[in-house]
């Protein structure tokens, strides 16, 4: 016998049922891409994130994560962005200034001094307003900043003085910016693919690679390299980047707990990797490499002139208000 309350309970249960398929029917799924191993930091914060959008929007956003260049390289990317079929990638500066050249400010050598002050460059009024100039040239958002490392040199000779990287054969990312360190103390800047470089160094083919110190061990060049040399030139970052057609997909509400907890996945990813750069020495010294504490100085006046020159991109008013930090 079927009572009223049975029947009631019946019904509450149906529309329950279609209340959630109904959220799921409308949910909207956000692609966030990127070119980083999946075992990184860096995805690690993406997938934190796609679990928190899910929780705090009840299911109508979701995001699927795409790691390790499975929806393009990185200047594809970007591409992507311009057309929409992503809506969120993680990118470096020097990808970024191809649109805003002053954007890639704080990867220029020497200009970011250590990890508290490259926090206190991240949460500056300066970098909202490099934010806003990419912004106003792409109609993309800029809604995070994470830390990426500071580059160092390995090699099999040791490295204290800008003479002792004359004429050696470095490795380096095929961009100007990272052309312009070892150019200015006499290196040979070869570039390489990044899933070359291990064998070209096992090989001799060059002498030399930079990379921040959790680089240096994921990709264990410190296998084939002696020493490594704490010359700490330049600061990568990675910017998430929204696009302009992801934004009218959902809810204002939505999006604005979207850029915040882009912020909180940035910040985690970014204390990760410099936990990291803090404990890394002592690890590779029981690896038996050399850790090569560097006097930065001598490295610093040689790079001063390129770094102050007026076609980087940016003004020198922002130069030393960098600086300043």
């Amino acid at each position: 016998m079927i009572t009223r309350s049975t029947f009631i309970t019946a019904a509450t249960t149906v529309l329950a049922g279609a209340s959630i398929m109904s959220t799921a029917a409308n949910a909207t799924t956000l692609k966030w891409a990127h070119v980083y191993e999946a075992s990184s930091p860096y995805h690690e914060a993406v997938l934190w994130a796609a679990d928190e959008i899910k929780k705090q929007t009840d299911g109508r956003v979701t995001i699927n994560a795409y790691p390790a260049s499975s929806l393009g390289k990185e200047s594809e990317l970007n591409e992507a962005l311009d057309f929409g079929t992503v809506d969120i990638i993680y990118t470096g500066e020097t990808f970024a200034r191809q649109a805003y050249p002053p954007i890639e400010i704080s990867a220029f050598p020497f200009v970011i001094r250590d990890y508290t002050h490259w926090k206190a460059y991240r949460d500056s009024a300066l970098f909202t307003e490099m934010s806003e100039g990419y912004e106003g040239k792409t109609g993309h958002d800029v809604t995070a900043f994470t830390y990426y490392g500071a580059r160092h040199v390995t090699s099999n000779t040791p490295i204290n003085t800008p003479e002792d990287m004359k004429n050696i054969k470095i490795r380096v990312p095929n961009a100007p910016l990272f052309l312009m360190f070892p150019k200015a103390v006499g290196a040979n800047p070869t570039p390489l693919a990044f899933s070359e470089v291990y064998l070209a160094l096992q090989q001799g083919l060059v002498d030399a690679q930079e990379n921040p110190l959790p680089t240096i061990k994921f990709k264990k060049f410190y296998e084939v390299q002696k020493y490594i040399n704490l010359t700490g030139h330049m600061s990568n970052s990675l910017l998430t980047i929204v696009s302009n057609y992801s934004k009218n997909k959902i809810s204002a509400s939505d999006y604005d707990k979207l850029t915040a907890i882009t912020k909180q996945a940035s910040n985690k990813a970014s204390d990760q990797i410099n936990d990291a750069e803090q404990n890394l020495s002592a690890w590779f010294v029981s690896q038996g490499v050399t850790v090569n504490k560097v006097d930065k100085e001598p490295f610093k006046a040689i790079m001063r002139p390129y770094v102050s020159s007026k076609s980087n991109g940016f003004t020198a008013e922002q130069l030393a208000r960098i600086e300043a930090l």
